[in-house]
Formats: C-alpha cells, structure tokens, sequence
C-alpha cells in the first residue's frame, strides 16, 4: 500500500475533492485541523505508480504503507452523525466503545463504522443523503406493512447495507469491485449485529443480475453509473426504487439523462454542496 500526502488550503479543499472524485488508482482522504487552515491531502493506492503520478503532477510526499496500518493514518476521529431520529453513526470499533456511544445517544440506534481504507463513514455528502432516504423509504414501506429488500451496489464500509437490515429489510445484499472494501462490509456487519446482510466482490459493469430488489442504492463514480444503467435498472423489482449518488453536480444532468434513456425515472433530486442525489422509479423494458 502507497500513500501520497500533501498539505494545501482548505479553502481549497473542495477543488482537490472533485479532481480526485473519478481517479481509477485509489482513495482520497481529506483530514482537517482544528484551528488550522490546512488540510491534508493522502491518496491511498495499492501500488507505487498512481501515487508517483500525482506527486509528479503535484508535488507532495510518497510513503509505503503496511496495509494493516492504513487507519492509523487518519489525524483525528471523525465526529458522529445523526440520521433522522434513527441512527448514529459512529467511528468506533470495540464493544466497549459502541456502549458508551449507545449510553451518549439514547433513542438512537448505534451504527459503528470506523475510520478505516474504505469509502463510507456516514460523514461524506453522497453517503449521508443516501441513508436518509432509505430512512424515508423503509419508513413508507413498514407503514404500509410491506417486505422490502435492498442491494448495495458499490457498498464500501457496507454502511448503506448493515442501515437496510436495521430498518427492517428481509433480504439484503451488498457488492464491490474492491475485495479489501467486500472484507470490511462483513467486518462492519459482524460488529453492528446485522447477520442476514451478505456481502460479495462484483464489478457492476459485468454484473448480470440474477434477482430483483425493492430499493437498490449504487453510490459509486457517475462514469460507472453511467455504463451500469442497464443492470441497475434490471435490477429493481417493480415498484421499486433506485437511489443514485457520487454525482458532481458538473455531472448530473449527463448522468441523469443517461439513466432517463435506461429507464430510470427521477422522481427527488437532492443537492447538497457539489453532490447529487438522485431517486427514482425505473421503467422495465
């Protein structure tokens, strides 16, 4: 594992998120300073040459990492966030530290996802919009006494997963191109006590899926969302939903026209900073 770093403005952190938001070689961590008005900049890859192109490009630092180390990395903790009147998000890791977040935050269900190499704390815009809709929606559904079931499509921490069986789905699924990230979702399950969700590696732009879900999330990059349309779509069962993020807004109306040409129905849209969200029904064709 490789990492670059480099320290920059934060006022300029938003213009290195979105340079980085479709770079195919890794992960881009951003971590803040209290009292500072710097950043850190780290681009995590698995091998030596993305990270020596960026610090060509850019200048900056190039450390080999032992892949065990990767969250040892991270300057600081990232502070809970709340979903709803539901969840609690939570970068904590041991069972002593989940029952202190329960005992701070009564009421509230816990979801412990802690910093670590994959994308999906709860914390970033994308990841955070999606959960909240997927409150509304099993709120909708259980008010109507109705089953439901849920794939994660580019699940990451499996965050967007292990919410699914705590709001009540049957059957839950999640699946990503990286194994390390597939490894963590069951890690994640295992600690926040979710058995039924089951995780697999899958590149969704082979995928040929074999069943249907009730509400399907895919928050992964817009170029992907892009090509998989035609899996997504056939892949929500009728009268389901499809939930998309990962868009720049610079993006969206590219993206979303795409998916209008698959199928897709956008029926929300949610802005929040430079990112899209969008949900929607599809038509089966």
């Amino acid at each position: 594992m490789f990492v670059w770093s480099k320290l920059t403005a934060s006022r300029s952190a938003d213009i290195w998120e979105e340079r980085f938001a479709n770079h195919p070689g890794g992960t881009l961590v951003i971590s803040s300073f209290p009292g500072r008005k710097m950043v850190r900049l780290e681009f995590y890859c698995e091998t030596q040459g993305p990270a020596k192109a960026i610090q060509k490009e850019y200048g900056g630092t190039v450390k080999h990492l032992k892949t065990q180390n990767w969250a040892a990395h991270s300057s600081q903790t990232p502070p809970p966030v709340k979903v709803r009147d539901r969840f609690v998000i939570c970068a904590v890791k041991t069972d002593d530290e989940i029952k202190k977040a329960r005992a701070k935050f009564p009421g509230r269900e816990i979801i412990a996802v802690p910093a670590d190499m994959a994308f999906g704390t709860g914390h970033h815009a994308t990841t955070a919009t999606v959960l909240r809709l997927l409150v509304d929606a099993a709120a909708t559904r259980q008010a109507k006494g109705q089953k439901w079931s849920m794939a994660d499509l580019g699940c990451g921490s499996g965050i967007l997963a292990i919410a699914a069986e705590k709001l009540g789905a049957t059957r839950v699924w999640g699946c990503d191109y990286d194994q390390a990230a597939v490894k963590i979702s069951q890690e994640n399950a295992a600690r926040n006590d979710t058995p039924k969700t089951r995780f697999t590696r899958v590149d969704v732009l082979k995928w040929e899926p074999k069943q249907t879900w009730d509400i399907v999330a895919a928050n992964i990059f817009f170029d992907v969302l892009e090509a998989a349309f035609p899996q997504l779509v056939r892949s929500v069962a009728p009268g389901g939903v499809l939930m998309l993020s990962g868009i720049l807004k610079s993006q969206a109306k590219a993206c979303l026209a795409a998916g209008k040409r698959a199928g897709f129905v956008v029926e929300k849209v949610v802005t929040k900073g430079k990112w899209v969200t969008a949900m929607g029904t599809v038509k089966k064709r």
